[in-house]
């Protein structure tokens, strides 16, 4: 199977995910930014990085991509999420701000 092309910002964002890079996922994102963790909303970075810290780059977390949909300014991943704290096909939805994410929401894929 082949890997979908993802664009920028999104691709490195993944990058620095599966390398559990904290610093360069926190860079990611725009000084408003936000996470809609399934309806659970953390904004700014000092919450996004207490919600990464248990459950997403603290838990070791890899995300296998399966698909994309690229819609410019809003991008949509769909792939397989493995960490110590959740498991399973989910939906990264990324809404982009220049080279930054404004904002991520995660779903069920």
């Amino acid at each position: 199977m082949s890997v979908p092309s993802i664009p920028e910002p999104v691709a490195s964002f993944i990058v620095a995910v599966n390398n559990h890079d904290e610093q360069a996922f926190l860079d990611a994102f725009t000084k408003t930014g936000a996470v809609d963790d399934w309806g659970r909303t953390f904004t700014g970075r000092q919450q996004i990085n207490a919600w990464s810290d248990r459950e997403f780059i603290g838990s070791q977390g890899k995300l296998t991509v399966e698909e994309v949909d690229d819609k410019g300014a809003r991008v949509a991943v769909i792939g397989d999420w493995r960490s110590n704290h959740a498991n399973g096909r989910s939906k990264f939805v990324f809404d982009i701000e220049g080279d930054k994410l404004a904002k991520m929401t995660i779903r069920e894929g």
